[in-house]
């Protein structure tokens, strides 16, 4: 399966509305790299209260929706997939270049670096129209 519908995101995210941070999924290799977008609306909970006069998605939440797009790739792992979890165990060279306002579509990119047992490391990349808004190297643990 190269691509993913909301429905199947769901199979393999335990996240749900509002903090569901993937619409679809591009492409994906399990255990080792995904692609997915996530549609910035402005009717997000979120623009309520962070900049109401000039909407900005936070860039905590394009962290955690890169973390989501590995959790794609990483679910594929679990001998039982629907008694994992996963679990942010760190962030390291977090950048972001450009805000994200309503109206983008944020591109998503995780490529895993490496692994050893349930710990698991990424690079994520953010990008709308082909720019790289935010970049970051995070770590994953598992368990389940």
């Amino acid at each position: 399966m190269t691509t993913m519908d909301i429905e199947e995101i769901k199979k393999r995210l335990k996240h749900r509305f509002p903090f569901l941070m993937i619409d679809r999924v591009l492409e994906f290799e399990d255990g080792q790299s995904c692609t997915a977008y996530k549609n910035i609306s402005a009717g997000e909970i979120h623009f309520m209260g962070h900049f109401p006069e000039q909407s900005i998605f936070p860039g905590v939440l394009i962290i955690e929706a890169m973390a989501q797009t590995a959790g794609i790739a990483i679910y594929g792992a679990f001998e039982n997939p629907d008694e994992g979890l996963m679990f942010f165990a760190g962030m390291d060279n977090v950048k972001f270049k450009k805000p994200v306002v309503p109206g983008d579509q944020l591109i998503l990119k995780t490529q895993k670096i490496k692994q050893k047992m349930n710990f698991w490391v990424f690079k994520g990349e953010a990008f709308v129209d082909d720019k790289l808004v935010a970049s970051a190297e995070f770590k994953l643990a598992t368990a389940g």
